[in-house]
């Protein structure tokens, strides 16, 4: 038996951040019903993030909503809205990421809920808190990223601020939401209380820069400075980054620079004695060790390093990395089919409960699948108890 079998999650967020929190859960074992409205459903049915359009819809959709069920409604109709009611006082978790206010003018506020179920755990993430100029703000990944200082982080310090390559700040504030929210059902289970648990993607965004952060407000407030070359942290001094091989990538953590000048063979590196040295000199460091490193080829290299406990690694590519014993042995990829017989591969829960792999068989929903054998057992069942 999973954690949070018997754990009914409704949830009207849609796009990334929360339908990643919902999936966490669903894969933890709840029963998640989406909530969508009629004639297009989650925004992220249709909005397409890459060209690929698998059974009729965003591939982003089909990974980040497998296991959930499907309710299609209209909330600008009462009878519908009742409906949701039902399902709201047997819920143990609702989730919504609508800007502040939208809940509200629907009805399904948290004050609202809580009136109908006292004991919901009610989880809502929003762009940037529910106070402040900015509240209305669209909450979309690659602005989240700009404001809160992360494009200043990634990328040589010549090329301006870069983002991510990932929606980073959707899936931390989805991640943090799962934790507010199994925190509040440890504390329903304990004291048969409800609770509000409110994420911003902007606390998120700041939060996951706490190291940085905390060294910023500790120093002066002095800004980060990336190296010119092979940046791949601005608090960091050489020879941390990711350099260029004959045939190839290598990535290379920290390690004194003298001691590298000898595994590597390269003497330029041996006069760089002082600690301090590589965060001062890092520039100067790095495009020594970049001019060297060229003329070798990854496996040479990293059989030079690891003997000596080197922290340093190959640089992969999604295909290369699906060959490898390492990654294969992880058992990362699942099979997953839709009610209508389409099969997808896609990536299972990262998380283990005694030694049990969170995996299921169940992908996506189509729009609305499941309304009837909703109705059914929630909205009929009130019928049957009124009468």
């Amino acid at each position: 038996m999973r954690p949070l079998e018997d754990y009914l999650v409704v949830d009207f967020s849609q796009f990334l951040s929360g339908p990643s929190a919902s999936l966490r859960l669903a894969d933890m074992g709840a029963r998640v019903i989406k909530i969508e409205r009629v004639g297009m459903g989650d925004i992220c049915r249709s909005l397409y993030t890459s060209d690929l359009i698998m059974n009729g819809e965003s591939s982003v959709f089909h990974a980040i909503n497998r296991n959930k069920e499907s309710f299609e409604v209209d909330l600008k109709k009462a009878e519908d809205c009742e409906m949701v009611r039902e399902l709201l006082k047997k819920a143990d978790v609702m989730i919504h990421n609508f800007r502040p206010g939208v809940m509200d003018r629907l009805g399904f506020d948290y004050d609202t809920v809580a009136a109908l179920n006292p004991i919901i755990v009610y989880g809502e993430i929003s762009g940037y808190g529910t106070e402040g100029t900015w509240k209305g703000k669209p909450g979309q990944d690659l602005l989240l990223q700009s404001l809160t200082g992360l494009t200043s982080l990634t990328g040589n310090a010549t090329k301006g601020p870069v983002a991510m390559g990932l929606s980073i700040v959707d899936m931390l504030a989805g991640a943090h939401l799962a934790q507010g929210i199994l925190a509040s059902l440890y504390q329903k289970a304990i004291h048969n209380e409800g609770s509000l648990v409110q994420v911003s993607m902007m606390e998120s965004a700041y939060d996951f820069q706490f190291e940085t952060i905390t060294t910023f407000l500790n120093d002066g407030g002095q800004l980060p400075e990336r190296s010119v070359n092979n940046n791949a942290n601005a608090y960091l001094g050489a020879p941390y980054g990711i350099y260029r091989t004959q045939n190839g990538y290598i990535s290379i953590a920290m390690a004194a620079i003298p001691v590298l000048g000898n595994l590597l063979n390269c003497p330029a590196l041996l006069k760089y004695e002082t600690p301090t040295i590589a965060f001062e000199q890092r520039d100067e460091i790095k495009a020594i060790l970049a001019g060297h490193l060229i003329t070798g080829s990854t496996a040479y290299w990293l059989s030079k390093l690891e003997p000596a406990d080197i922290w340093c690694a190959d640089v992969l590519n999604w295909s290369d990395l699906m060959e490898h014993d390492g990654f294969k042995v992880l058992n990362m990829i699942q099979n997953v089919a839709m009610i209508d017989g389409y099969q997808y591969k896609t990536t299972r829960c990262p998380i283990r409960i005694d030694g049990e792999l969170l995996t299921s068989s169940k992908g996506s929903p189509k729009l609305g699948q499941d309304n009837e054998a909703i109705i059914r057992e929630f909205v009929q069942l009130k019928s049957v108890i009124n009468e």
